[in-house]
């Protein structure tokens, strides 16, 4: 049987030994479904087209951390003869970008929650092109090359919690994988177009300001175009969407703005005072509002997610499968150079195969989150609302999303186990690339499942969960990559690949159970609490 389609739990126990009977679900009988969602408000305004546009703007704005992250790799040589300095030196700047990627989530995440996700997307965008536009000019200064790093990073990293955010904003809980999916995919192509670009540069040219130049064209088109047709979605501004103020004002898209600056030239040639001195009071009105939605996010409330019972165990699992990618990312120039004599062009192609498997299982996840929570309604006999969504506090949303997930774990770990003794005995080359495409598929899995099931779990401050994600998952990457070295001298790649398939298969098999028996009792718990 398919481990996607064989569920991890037997069949449902008497209803005092459930794990969901003391919330005493009531469900509508099926014959009054249809009227009951004729009624009731629907989840958002936005139509099956915006959201289209929606993913496709999303998906082009997260590829902008794994492509600046991973596309300087190979850039760290050419960098290091330059500035004259050496490789711990340079290698500070990709601790500056780690550091910097797990604070701006932590700014900008709560931020977008309050002040709206297109202003803050604008922001964070022109960073990034300041940054890189820095990068491309700095020619002498090893200092101003640290803080431009920081600006990149700042810039970069805040898209992944804030498309996050916007996919919880217009997208119903059991709708949410089939968004999800393409953005992972998009969000993973700079992971895969990276290294190869990177590689190319440091084989064939012997300079890197090029690359900057080229992030800088990608920064300026990702901001026009997320200016120009990007509206804004975040609940606690627009609602549903359907409120005035989305019409005019930061909360519209430059393209309807357009359209709505045309209309108010046609009243005004046919002399309607009345209308124009009324657009201006809006217009007025509207700024006041965005002025008084800008606060300054406390970082604690990440933090306070991160120790949380119920979320903690998300995160591990999220974090923790982040750190295993970052670590086979981190050990493939080491590998492929000293055992398989790669030049660095040949170093930067054998990053595609895992970024394939990563864009492709990206896809495929979308498509699994939707079945399993599916799967999960018919099974409790749950009607699910196609309107205005499913009530989370009273739904098995843990179970839904983590079904399947203790089989996957025994895939992930013995694929780990396998490239590790592969790569060790110096194997033909083709099968730790394929294992590498098996990692890369299934990883994927985890860390964009379970950082959608935070985002379930925290529906009013979506980003902000996200935020807790990027800042557990880039404290545990940098710990896994400070350690990668060390271990690997001391054990060998096969033992130490079989330690980092174990140590996560094991500590995640203890999370999924413990997410499944107690997760939902602890959320609903922590809700009732108020926290």
């Amino acid at each position: 049987m398919s481990p996607l389609t064989t569920d991890t739990l037997a069949q449902p126990s008497p209803p005092k030994a459930s794990p969901i009977s003391d919330l005493k679900i009531e469900q509508v009988p099926e014959s009054g479904t249809e009227q009951i969602q004729a009624t009731t408000p629907p989840y958002t305004t936005f139509t099956r087209n915006d959201k289209r546009l929606l993913t496709l703007l999303l998906g082009f704005a997260t590829i902008t951390s794994p492509l600046t992250a991973t596309i300087y790799f190979p850039l760290l040589p050419l960098l290091r003869n330059h500035f004259h300095t050496s490789a711990q030196a340079i290698n500070i700047t990709l601790t500056i970008y780690i550091i910097f990627q797990a604070i701006s989530p932590a700014i900008f995440g709560p931020l977008s929650d309050s002040l709206g996700r297109r202003p803050v997307y604008l922001l964070t965008l022109a960073l990034y092109v300041i940054g890189n536009l820095g990068l491309a000019v700095n020619k002498h200064s090893y200092i101003v090359l640290l803080i431009l790093r920081a600006i990149q990073s700042l810039g970069a990293s805040a898209a992944f919690a804030v498309s996050y955010g916007v996919v919880a904003d217009v997208c119903i809980p059991s709708e949410r994988g089939s968004m999800l999916g393409p953005v992972s995919m998009a969000l993973n192509l700079g992971a895969c177009v990276g290294p190869v670009v990177g590689g190319w540069v440091g084989y064939s040219s012997g300079s890197y300001e090029w690359v900057f130049w080229a992030l800088v064209i990608i920064g300026a088109i990702l901001l026009l175009s997320v200016g120009a047709f990007l509206p804004e979605t975040a609940r606690s501004v627009v609602g549903d969407g359907s409120r005035k103020k989305q019409r005019s004002g930061w909360e519209e898209s430059g393209y309807n703005m357009f359209r709505h600056w045309v209309r108010r030239r046609k009243e005004n040639a046919s002399g309607n005072d009345e209308n124009e001195k009324q657009t201006v009071n809006e217009d007025v009105t509207l700024d006041r509002s965005l002025l008084q939605r800008f606060r300054i996010p406390n970082p604690w409330a990440c933090l306070r997610m991160i120790f949380h019972f119920d979320t903690f165990f998300v995160l591990w699992m999220h974090s923790s499968f982040y750190t295993v990618d970052y670590s086979l990312v981190a050990a493939v120039p080491d590998i492929y150079k000293s055992i398989y004599h790669f030049n660095e062009l040949q170093i930067g192609l054998a990053y595609l195969p895992r970024g394939a498997g990563i864009i492709s299982g990206g896809y495929f996840v979308g498509k699994v989150m939707d079945h399993n929570y599916k799967f999960t309604a018919k099974k409790i006999g749950w009607t699910v609302n196609k309107v205005s969504g499913d009530d989370l506090n009273t739904f098995p949303i843990e179970r839904a999303r983590s079904r399947g997930s203790l089989w996957l774990l025994m895939v992930s770990t013995s694929t780990l186990i396998g490239y590790g003794w592969a790569v060790s005995s110096h194997v033909q080359v083709s099968v730790p690339l394929i294992l590498q495409f098996i990692q890369g598929f299934w990883g994927t899995y985890f860390y964009t499942t379970y950082n959608t099931l935070l985002v379930d779990v925290f529906p009013e401050s979506p980003s902000t969960a996200a935020a807790a994600a990027s800042i557990t998952r880039c404290a545990m990457a940098a710990a896994g990559v400070a350690v990668l070295q060390p271990l690997l001298d001391a054990a060998g790649r096969g033992w130490y690949f079989t330690l980092l398939g174990l140590w996560s298969g094991a500590c995640g098999a203890v999370a999924v159970w413990l997410i499944r028996r107690k997760g939902m009792q602890c959320r609903t718990k922590r809700t009732n609490l108020g926290e």
